[in-house]
């Protein structure tokens, strides 16, 4: 497409006019998802001297400003969505000063936003009430890399995990992490939900829905188990976020490139057209709007597994294809282990085998264009799990899932009201892994203790003592002692420097620690037991939750 910038001149508002209408009386057809029922005739844009303004010929009208490429307005059927505290929905905090054009191709208006190497796209097509979004980040000249949009209040319930009323909850961490009178907690970090886990994001009236549909991710970082927060909402507004990358828990490089589309989606209240959804959006539409670093359906490849052997039936697989430019993933089959993976950027990738979130095997493989990279069948070989142990602690999966307080913690503070006590110590044959704690804390619950006996022949021989988690936080990771044994302090892992445990998140690289008891160290009397405590090391300093911590994977004694 040549784009041709705006004139700021009436004739262009009704040359589009004149366009549309044309088009609907040859009996042409408004494509897309969610087509709206309104007539095409209004569909167009005009220069309010300020902003472009944009109308989708169905139910939604919204502006872009021509000196900030700024979202400025957003109005469905009548009602404005945009703005609060005087602020507008816009890449990562606003941009500043750009050059902002706009063009129309058939039925496609597209606004280009160039604010250095970055360059943000908005687009809109006829009879839809959805604004489509792509973000390409060049460098890091602009910090993270995510668009808010930001909703007025009184709109939405502040009703979710991720909602806290300023009158009456009170700051408990940072400014970011509220409790409510009822000794409940909140925050814009308890969305409680993993990139995989997620199509969209937003809220409901019953009678008006928005949402932000996510993109595929591939410039993000992270890969499909990242947490990050999606959305927020309280009584002075809202937010919804598209984070591809983000200075929060963040396990990787950021990534370079053109991401999305991502989708502004406005419906009757009902969720958004499956049709828009990252793994089912037709973007073929695209392919002509000249989009700078687009890459369309021919140009990408595709990676199918025949299946995977050595699989736990208990467990999701996933598989993962990562490198230092983009990242895909997809889930095996239940019952064969088959996998498919489309819509790949050529390239050579890390294949990571996922057992629920661990990586139990590592490969390669190479993408083309226009081409299926079909793999034999892959055995899991480094699956933790499959090792002879005397006891086992939980389960290897790479999240402290099934533990105590783990599935509240991915929309809690672990303050929480809801929270039962972190303290559990656990004997062996007669705990169950739901009494030991998901996190342990240095200024917490420090020295948990494991109480096991060994038979005669076990206590003769040393054993390799193994404890995995999945991530920590300033720089905290296990030390133990044995009875009367003290293992040296382990070096730190390499972790997200960032809060993690008290911000919805255990994500983060997952570690296992390894101990190599001496024989010497177990009692020699079978009949009592043996005592194992597990504290938290680290030359950092907190104070209770921000104390050095872990979330624990598994702990066994090797047989």
């Amino acid at each position: 497409m040549n784009e041709q910038e705006s004139t700021r001149e009436p004739r262009l508002r009704r040359r589009a006019l004149l366009a549309a209408t044309a088009a609907i009386g040859a009996g042409a057809m408004i494509e897309g998802p969610l087509a709206g029922t309104a007539s095409a005739a209004a569909f167009g844009y005009s220069d309010d001297g300020t902003n472009y303004v944009i109308d989708t010929g169905a139910s939604l009208v919204f502006k872009v400003s021509h000196v900030n490429g700024d979202l400025t307005s957003l109005v469905y059927k009548g009602t404005e969505y945009q703005g609060f505290d005087g602020k507008n929905s816009h890449v990562e905090s606003g941009l500043g000063a750009s050059t902002v054009t706009i063009s129309q191709s058939g039925t496609t208006i597209l606004v280009k936003v160039v604010h250095g190497t970055l360059i943000h796209y908005y687009a809109a097509r006829s009879g839809e009430n959805n604004v489509y979004l792509w973000t390409n980040k060049a460098d890091t000249s602009v910090s993270a890399t995510r668009y808010i949009v930001r909703v007025k209040p009184g709109l939405f319930p502040n009703t979710d995990p991720d909602a806290w009323d300023s009158a009456t909850d009170t700051v408990i961490e940072a400014a970011d992490v509220f409790v409510k009178p009822d000794g409940t907690t909140r925050s814009k970090h308890y969305s409680g939900l993993r990139v995989m886990d997620y199509d969209y994001i937003g809220w409901s009236t019953g009678s008006v829905g928005l949402w932000m549909v996510r993109s595929n991710h591939e410039k993000a970082s992270g890969g499909p188990f990242y947490r990050s927060l999606l959305r927020h909402r309280n009584d002075g507004g809202g937010g919804l976020y598209e984070i591809l990358y983000y200075g929060e828990n963040q396990t990787e490089a950021q990534r370079f490139g053109l991401q999305g589309p991502y989708v502004i989606a406005f419906t009757d209240g009902g969720a958004p057209a499956s049709a828009l959804y990252a793994r089912n959006i037709d973007t073929s539409w695209a392919d002509a709007l000249g989009l700078t670093g687009w890459t369309g359906a021919s140009g990408r490849g595709r990676v199918a597994g025949v299946g995977i052997s050595g699989r736990d039936s208990a467990y999701p697989y996933t598989v993962g294809l990562a490198n230092a430019d983009a990242q895909f993933w997809g889930t095996a089959d239940a019952g064969t282990g088959y996998f498919s993976i489309p819509k790949v950027l050529p390239g050579t990738y890390t294949l990571t085998v996922f057992k629920g979130e661990l990586g139990v095997y590592t490969g390669s493989v190479t993408v083309t264009a226009g081409a299926t990279t079909v793999l034999n069948t892959i055995a899991v070989v480094n699956d933790p799990a499959t090792a002879s142990a005397i006891w086992r602690i939980g389960d290897w999966n790479g999240t402290p899932a099934g533990f105590k307080n783990a599935s509240l913690m991915t929309y809690a503070h672990p303050s929480d009201v809801r929270a039962s006590a972190w303290t559990g110590d656990f004997t062996v044959g007669s705990s169950s892994a739901g009494s030991f704690p998901a996190y342990i804390w240095k200024d917490v619950n420090n020295g948990l203790a494991v109480y096991f006996k060994l038979t005669a022949a076990q206590a003769a021989a040393a054993h390799v003592l193994r404890i995995g988690i999945s991530t920590n936080y300033i720089n905290g990771r296990p030390q133990v002692t044995v009875n009367g044994w003290t293992s040296s302090v382990p070096s730190p892992p390499t972790e997200p420097s960032t809060r993690t445990l008290t911000v919805g998140s255990y994500r983060g690289n997952n570690v296992t620690f390894t101990y190599s008891v001496p024989a010497s160290a177990w009692l020699t009397d079978t009949s009592q037991y043996n005592v194992l405590r597990i504290y938290v090391a680290s030359g950092s300093s907190g104070t209770a939750y921000l104390s050095p911590g872990v979330s624990v994977d598994a702990i066994d004694l090797l047989a």
